[in-house]
């Protein structure tokens, strides 16, 4: 029996719906930015263009000598702090030779007093030394190379009022043979006086000068 839905000009029989093929499907094609090649995957960026805009420049390197001022402005503050810790010791020390040699007591007493003031003074040189060692890693300008040389010159002047006030204290030489405390403590000072003298040479170098004027390091 013929189906009612079959086609009258079809051969009798019903051969089942006719086969159908699905559409053929071409990828899209790759996008293309105007003015850029197109091609296949993500499109590229051209040489030296990030998605997030152009690269900043390379920022100037601080120069070896302002790095090392600042090492040793904090090496000195170190030292002044622990040397700061002695001084009234050394001063009760020297006031008590200064007695045994003949000196008055308030000799000894204004060596007493001399140490204590001398003490608040490098406490607040070592305190000048951190700030200003700080600001030159941190910062370009007059202001943080002025503070940083200021301490480093306040130690050298430091050194130079103790080499003085040192050699001035005869009593200390009386009944001594060969090489005095005042010889001993002189070369102290002098190892005193070495890492602000180098720090306030490399301050005053060429490449430190260009930094702290924000030109950056000279070239060649």
């Amino acid at each position: 029996m013929s189906s009612p839905w079959a086609d009258p000009s079809a051969p009798a029989g019903y051969a089942g719906p006719p086969v159908t093929a699905p559409p053929a499907f071409a990828p899209p094609a790759a996008y293309a930015a105007p003015g850029w090649p197109a091609g296949p995957g993500w499109p590229g960026y051209p040489p030296g263009l990030s998605p997030w805009g152009p690269p900043a420049p390379p920022r100037p390197r601080r120069p070896g000598p302002v790095t090392t001022a600042a090492v040793l402005g904090f090496v000195q503050a170190g030292v002044v702090a622990l040397s700061s810790a002695y001084v009234l010791l050394l001063a009760s020390t020297l006031g008590t030779l200064a007695v045994l040699g003949g000196e008055s007591g308030s000799e000894a007493e204004s060596l007493v007093t001399e140490a204590t003031v001398l003490c608040v003074v490098q406490l607040v040189s070592a305190a000048a030394l951190v700030v200003g060692g700080v600001l030159a890693l941190t910062r370009h300008g007059r202001v943080p190379r002025g503070t940083l040389l200021a301490a480093l010159g306040a130690q050298l002047a430091i050194a130079l009022y103790w080499a003085v006030r040192l050699l001035t204290l005869d009593g200390l030489t009386d009944g001594v043979s060969g090489p005095g405390p005042v010889a001993v403590l002189l070369v102290l000072v002098l190892f005193y006086a070495v890492l602000p003298g180098v720090g306030v040479g490399l301050l005053l170098a060429r490449d430190a000068r260009r930094w702290f004027d924000g030109a950056g390091p000279a070239a060649g």
